[in-house]
């Protein structure tokens, strides 16, 4: 079977990321790549790859089958939606766009224009997750109760050299709580109301460095998030699931994700299910078990799948619409944070 073609706009940090996953893939391959930067370019011509500056311009001359979007977030919607036009199935990185009103357009063109739009929301890939959201679904925690993330870790000053990073939109709520607010979704189930208190007195930039958020669900459950990257602690996803190289292994296990219902809990990345054997009480005795799983690389799983959707074998594991969601309940704990009042995601964005 030949490989899926597919076009990656921008060269940065995250579509190289992107592009070396596939070229470890025998399910698609980069046909071009659009990069205004003399390093992007660079990048490209060392491989053998077609450049433009304009990702336009490189749909004017080049017909892929999909694309990756990994450009600014405020272009996401242009080219989306520039892809739906021409048949392309997108593969939006998160946030799938700056704005709920970019958001909601792409999602509609994608339902409208009957074209899957995939968002790059890796962690849902994740064997690890995969199998916590089989064992939820399963039964293992019986009635979920609540749940509990850590996001703790530290960003060195250099970080932030870079204008952007320290205005609002910037921080950590932004570009690494909404992984937490997606896997939330994704494993829990919808989030009906937000409260949020952030803070940004240890670096005193206009953004963020720090948060504290309580989510109610549909089915009940309450989720406390607790947030920050000016902290030294190794209780985050990235530090402690071991899916990516660019961080070092811990020395000892860590947990970040603790979900908890009335037959059963969940620690992760870790996989620990604690249960009953005999008789719930606090007096009883609890189990422990270790769940077993294979590992993988997310990105290398991601792009697998964007293969077997545009082949149309598969749907996509978290579409347009999908994305909007979970970016509509991310911007409400900034709105939270700001106003001190509980928000409703589904009163700021109706999809």
């Amino acid at each position: 079977m030949s490989k899926v073609a597919v076009a990656v706009f921008g060269a940065g940090a995250i579509g190289r990321a992107h592009v070396e996953a596939m070229r470890r893939l025998d399910s698609c391959a980069p046909a071009a790549i659009a990069e205004p930067s003399v390093a992007g370019r660079a990048y490209a011509e060392g491989l053998g790859v077609p450049c433009y500056a304009d990702p336009l311009d490189l749909l004017r001359e080049v017909k892929p089958q999909a694309a990756v979007i990994a450009t600014p977030n405020a272009t996401h919607r242009e080219l989306a939606i520039a892809c739906i036009e021409r048949g392309i199935v997108p593969l939006v990185e998160k946030p799938i766009a700056s704005t709920l009103d970019d958001a909601a357009a792409i999602a509609i063109a994608s339902e409208r224009a009957n074209l899957p739009v995939l968002v790059g929301h890796h962690r849902r890939h994740n064997p690890i997750i995969r199998r916590a959201r089989a064992m939820i679904a399963e039964g293992a925690l019986g009635r979920l109760t609540n749940a509990t993330v850590l996001y703790t870790f530290y960003k060195p000053a250099d970080y932030f050299e870079m204008a952007w990073r320290r205005e609002p939109g910037g921080g950590p709520v932004l570009i690494n709580l909404i992984h937490e607010i997606d896997l939330i979704r994704h494993l829990c189930g919808e989030i009906v109301s937000v409260q949020a208190i952030a803070s940004n007195a240890v670096r005193g930039f206009d953004v963020e460095d720090s948060a504290a958020v309580l989510l109610r669900l549909a089915n009940g459950a309450l989720v406390t998030l607790n947030l920050s990257d000016t902290a030294a602690a190794p209780w985050s996803w990235d530090l402690a699931s071991g899916e990516s190289p660019n961080y070092p292994p811990q020395p000892v296990a860590v947990q970040t994700h603790f979900l908890s219902g009335t037959e059963g809990s969940l620690a992760l990345p870790t996989l620990d299910h604690w249960h009953y054997a005999s008789g719930k009480s606090w007096f009883a005795p609890i189990t422990r078990d270790s769940v077993t799983f294979e590992r993988g690389d997310p990105y290398r799983a991601q792009l697998d799948h964007l293969a077997r959707v545009v082949r149309g074998e598969e749907r996509p594991l978290i579409t347009a619409r999908d994305g909007a969601l979970t970016l509509r309940a991310t911007m409400a704990v900034h709105k939270a944070a700001k106003t001190g009042q509980i928000v409703r995601p589904d009163q700021e964005m109706q999809l």
